[in-house]
């Protein structure tokens, strides 16, 4: 049974509100703040089990500790809703992910108590610490530094890098493991499997007994409150011989497993660990979508599941009177399969993405020859360099905004050794709501300068399919990219056969008058309706799909200059270092003089979220963009 909206939430517009509650409303504020989420974002979207999971966590840790004088650093925040809505932004929640409106992540210029901006996973101990030692330089001893992380994001490499500083830096740091076995899909790996050993081994429920019997006499001792936390620590190091502890072992004091949704527990132990010093971790168990059935039944498809009917469950989807075209990542997944079935040297691998990026298709058919690593991205780069060592072609599909963190990789491990990976990156462009933590601005920019790589983009699914087929053919000799928005299209013939694209070739999808639009990827097909625009006003311009950032086709750019005077390039990447750039270098590299280039691409600043229609409007480059720089570069002038 649903609980409607009480009078406590209303009342809180701060933490501050939230301290003069008696502990005991707590649960029934607790009931309040989940229903709000619920009613939220069944109306307006947005993530949604991650915070679930939370709300008992969120509200203990804003009622024990003095934020934000107590610094509070959220992973990924996916979680942080109930965190925005009890720090003074229940009232503009609604607004949350929408254009100008609330981040849909913590963002530290929107409010005090976001002391650290994040979208990307496994940051926050290394933030969190950062900050702990800052105080402890600045003579802070009292401050507070919490990290909230999830046992997905604990995947991470950072955040191992971060505990092992933490362990020999005596800071005083706090780490929340949010354990309920999920990133977006289940959680992988032998850090699940250990995770799953802890919250069901009698030893550590033995343990969490004693510790917390002990500790729950910390505050009667005052100033003997060390020696009592001393023999705790004898006391779990003693009965952890027989069942050793990978934190304990990296120095950090363990504490739990604890249930994470019994608020008052929680309050109990917050209050407690904040007398004990130096770095120290407390193991919460919960689950992903808590109390809202559906959520916690599929939590996968709950992560964020945009709007829905709150009292059925059911999920609204708009209805279509054609066919719907794919998304780029269904043919994506659909193909790898095709492929993979034909050729028994490709392999898969996703960073902790599988249904994202549709490679679950392949996991379910060949389960040997798919491999999520979990949230780790550069060993995502190097696992599959090593498997193009021995001879397979390795598929490795990592979102744009992700394919940052293993950029090292990209070069060292891959490139410069000319090994075959195909690297498909998903997302790519302005991705929307999520805004600019995960926009795939750069990857153009950033893979271009690399020796040994193709840099490739389809203008639509069909090809996507040419260049994914293209890629792994025994004449491609080198490491390609293969970037793609999460949009759609056109509608895809699967029956038809595969086409090989000739590497650094594009082609004339338009042949025109005048003036030349040159493109790259999934905006050739804005570029199609611009022109379609400017037809009606009599202007005819020429559209080429170049498909190739690297190598260029320089056969293809010699007939177009000698064609066109004026050319406008396109693309949805950053315009610094990007294809207009490429354009430009061209021109100079063969000596072209009086030649008119207008670049459109994503500009040099920080673009935030909102509908992408709203955001290619807001760079200049969506179908009315493009067919007013068509007209100024002509210079034209309408009435």
């Amino acid at each position: 049974m649903l609980i409607e909206p009480g009078d406590l939430l209303k009342k809180i517009n701060s933490p501050d509100d939230l301290k003069k509650l008696d502990q005991v409303q707590l649960v029934q504020l607790s009931q309040e703040l989940r229903q709000f989420i619920i009613d939220q974002v069944s109306i307006y979207g947005g993530h949604f089990g991650a915070s679930l999971g939370v709300v008992e966590m969120t509200i203990a840790l804003h009622y024990v500790f003095n934020t934000p004088r107590d610094l509070l650093v959220w992973d990924v925040g996916h979680q942080a809703y109930g965190h925005k809505i009890l720090t003074g932004r229940r009232d503009l929640f609604h607004t949350n992910r929408t254009f100008k409106g609330l981040s849909g992540f913590p963002k530290i210029s929107e409010s005090e108590y976001d002391t650290f901006g994040v979208g990307h996973s496994s940051t926050s101990i290394s933030a969190a610490l950062g900050m702990a030692i800052a105080s402890k330089y600045k003579n802070d001893p009292s401050r507070q530094h919490i990290a909230v992380i999830g046992d997905g994001a604990m995947t991470g490499g950072i955040a191992f890098e971060a505990m092992n500083h933490a362990g020999v830096s005596n800071s005083n740091l706090i780490i929340v493991l949010n354990d309920n076995c999920m990133s977006i899909d289940p959680n992988v790996g032998a850090l699940k499997d250990y995770l799953t050993d802890i919250t069901t081994s009698r030893t550590y429920n033995k343990i969490k007994d004693e510790v917390w019997n002990i500790l729950g006499k910390v505050s009667k001792f005052g100033v003997n409150a060390r020696e009592i936390i001393s023999h705790v620590e004898n006391s779990v190091k003693s009965m952890l011989l027989s069942h050793s502890n990978l934190f304990e072992s990296l120095n950090l004091r363990y504490f739990g497993p604890v249930d994470g949704h019994d608020v008052n527990h929680l309050v109990h132990i917050f209050n407690d660990l904040k007398d004990i010093p130096g770095p120290k971790i407390l193991h919460c168990v919960t689950v992903k979508g808590k109390g809202f059935l559906q959520a916690e039944k599929d939590q996968t498809k709950w992560h964020a599941p945009g709007k829905f009917d709150k009292l059925t469950g059911e999920i609204h989807i708009k209805t279509q009177d054609a066919p719907e075209p794919p998304k780029y990542q269904h043919v994506f997944g659909k193909t790898l399969v095709d492929l993979a079935r034909k050729n028994e040297a490709i392999m898969g691998i996703t960073p902790a993405m599988p249904s994202g990026s549709s490679m679950n298709m392949l996991m379910k058919e060949m389960p040997e020859r798919a491999f999520d690593v979990g949230i780790a991205e550069q060993h995502a780069v190097t696992f599959s360099a090593g498997l193009a060592t021995q001879g397979l072609i390795p598929y490795c599909n990592i979102y744009s905004t992700f394919m940052q963190r293993a950029y090292d990789q990209v070069i060292h491990d891959v490139c410069l050794q000319n090994l075959k990976v195909v690297f498909c990156m998903d997302r790519a462009g302005l991705v929307g709501a999520d805004g600019p933590t995960h926009h795939g601005a750069y990857d153009i920019s950033f893979m271009r300068a690399i020796p040994n790589l193709i840099v490739s983009a389809p203008m639509n699914e069909i090809e996507l399919r040419n260049l994914m087929y293209t890629a792994q053919l025994p004449g491609v000799k080198h490491p390609i990219s293969i970037r793609y928005p999460r949009g759609q299209g056109v509608l895809v013939d699967w029956e038809k056969p595969y086409e090989e694209i000739p590497i650094g070739r594009g082609r004339r999808i338009v042949k025109g008058e005048d003036i030349a639009i040159l493109t790259i990827g999934h905006v050739g097909n804005d570029a199609l309706e611009a022109i379609d625009l400017l037809e009606t006003k009599g202007i005819f311009p020429a559209l080429y799909d170049m498909r190739f950032v690297k190598p260029l086709d320089e056969e293809l750019l010699h007939e177009i200059l000698t064609g066109f005077r004026k050319i406008v390039t396109v693309e949805d990447g950053a315009l610094m270092g990007g294809f207009g750039s490429a354009i430009l270098e061209f021109l100079s590299d063969h000596d072209y003089k009086n030649i008119t280039v207008k670049r459109l691409g994503i500009p040099d600043r920080v673009i935030e979220h909102g509908e992408p229609a709203q955001l290619f409007k807001e760079c200049n480059y969506d179908s009315a963009a493009i067919a007013r720089a068509v007209i100024d570069t002509l210079e034209i002038v309408y009435s």
